[in-house]
């Protein structure tokens, strides 16, 4: 959710109006919300703790630590053990809690070992400060070396029906059990000639963002999509992606669906977060093997 200032830097612009979202995300059935103590820092995870503390029963949070950061729109890795360390129990702090349910490595540090970096979440781990262990903006092959030191949960990286790049990412996932995170799972602009996407939302009465939304969702049963929003208006929209049922000719045409980047529709696109409900039960039972 985008519940900080403006680069993702500072509180938000309306503080009730960002705690508002917050809880309006709950009363819509939302069970799962990804932070990072990047995002502010440290904005979004107290805002979560202020807002929704104490916690109901099957809400899970997940927060990520890997990044500094300089100032607005800037980020930095930071994968050193000390620095995980550090985060991470600033993490718990602001969220108020005693072991963070999913706790993501934000990006491989060039300049930091990866097994080093995942090293320190094993630690956390076995500490009992972390339940879950995930990555963030990585390879097949940089997840096949993390796991060679600690059980991967989850992976999240950028992926949406007009960004697939991470196609290969997602299959080995699905192959291993592992829960794939779609971060920006709507781009900004759809294309204005995108024919297929406006006319299987056609079909369904529903905008091309929600069809975009729902191909993610059907994507995968290990799939989750994490939209941020900063409205209520924008969470209730794409929350009704989970209501439509694309046909197999539906899923095959948008499957085959290319973006032209050349044209892009006049609005901007925004999101809300909810998960795919079959990839969350597939998280939670990885905890309990």
């Amino acid at each position: 959710m985008r519940i900080t200032g403006r680069g993702i830097w500072g509180e938000p612009k309306d503080r009730p109006a960002a705690r508002n979202v917050l809880r309006r995300a709950l009363e819509l059935g939302v069970t799962f919300i990804d932070t990072a103590d990047s995002y502010g820092p440290g904005v979004s995870e107290r805002l979560i703790g202020e807002t929704l503390w104490p916690y109901p029963t099957g809400l899970l949070i997940a927060t990520k630590g890997g990044y500094q950061r300089p100032g607005p729109g800037r980020w930095h890795p930071d994968g050193r053990p000390e620095q995980l360390r550090k985060s991470c129990e600033g993490s718990l702090r602001r969220l108020r809690v005693d072991q963070i349910a999913l706790y993501q490595l934000h990006a491989v540090d060039p300049q930091v070992p990866l097994e080093e970096s995942v090293g320190a979440l094993a630690e956390l781990q076995g500490q009992g400060k972390i339940r879950h262990v995930g990555l963030s903006n990585v390879s097949v092959e940089q997840i096949e070396r993390a796991q060679k030191v600690v059980q991967i949960t989850s992976v999240q990286n950028r992926y949406n029906i007009a960004d697939r790049a991470a196609d290969s990412v997602v299959r080995y996932c699905e192959r291993e059990g592992i829960c794939f995170i779609c971060w920006r799972p709507v781009e900004r602009g759809l294309l204005a000639g995108a024919t297929t996407l406006q006319e299987v939302a056609l079909a369904h009465e529903a905008s091309p963002v929600q069809i975009a939304l729902s191909w993610l969702l059907h994507r995968s049963p290990i799939t989750i999509a994490i939209p941020g929003t900063s409205s209520p208006e924008h969470l209730e929209e794409n929350m009704r992606a989970l209501e439509i049922r694309l046909t197999p000719a539906e899923r095959s045409a948008l499957d085959d669906f290319r973006v032209n980047r050349s044209q892009r529709l006049g609005r901007k696109v925004r999101g809300t977060a909810r998960k795919a409900v079959t990839g969350m039960r597939r998280l939670r039972r990885s905890g309990s093997s």
